[in-house]
């Protein structure tokens, strides 16, 4: 499995902090390499292609919030980010979303993290007939 993360400046510090506890896994770090403040949209968008063109199975992007990194990597075609803070919302978003990316905030507890990235991991799509349907219909509004 090829696990892609990316970041900003607030981001960097819990990126980190990833790239070294999912070494179970193919990590391909998207950046940022710093602390120094960027522009998340420029992470998220490497990360979103990457997702796009299959360099990477699952991705996983954190900033400040999440929210802008998620807004940003859901304006890709293809790409499926849920912004999430608990397990709760890592297990459902794959198993009924089928997302194929998350987005954090940098001020969840490391530990807490951790659990939800290796939940986002390792929950499969439930491949149930009503998320199925309505997955599809998400992917309907792309072609609009």
């Amino acid at each position: 499995m090829r696990i892609g993360l990316a970041s900003d400046h607030r981001g960097y510090r819990a990126k980190q902090m990833l790239k070294d506890s999912l070494y179970r896994y193919e990590v391909i770090d998207y950046g940022t390499d710093t602390e120094d403040s960027v522009d998340f949209p420029i992470y998220a968008k490497k990360l979103g292609t990457a997702l796009q063109k299959g360099e990477i199975d699952l991705a996983i992007a954190i900033c400040g919030t999440g929210i802008g990194m998620s807004i940003t990597l859901n304006k890709m075609k293809g790409v499926y980010c849920a912004k999430v803070s608990n397990i709760s919302e890592a297990t459902l978003c794959k198993s009924h979303n089928d997302a194929n990316a998350i987005a954090l905030s940098e001020d969840m507890d490391d530990d807490l993290m951790l659990e939800v990235v290796n939940k986002f991991i390792e929950t499969p799509f439930s491949n149930v007939s009503k998320y199925i349907r309505r997955n599809d219909m998400i992917k309907e509004l792309e072609n609009d």
